[in-house]
């Protein structure tokens, strides 16, 4: 569902589009780390540092945290 009109959302795209490689890549780079910060935030700050890695993941990834054995 989007409330976006469809002639919006292709001008977006196109100048999204127009940058290069490098710069979709960093956009995208900066997107995740700020995901990642609100993610940690809401976090309780006194668990330990495996825990928050582990509750990181599964809320980042949707799944639990893979296992190694």
């Amino acid at each position: 569902m989007t409330d976006t009109p469809p002639e919006v959302a292709e001008m977006v795209r196109a100048r999204l589009m127009a940058r290069s490689g490098a710069e979709r890549f960093r956009m995208g780079v900066e997107m995740f780390e700020a995901a990642r910060r609100m993610v940690l935030a809401s976090l309780p700050g006194d668990l330990p540092e495996s825990e928050r890695k582990r509750r990181l993941f599964e809320r980042l990834y949707g799944m639990p945290l893979p296992v190694h054995e």
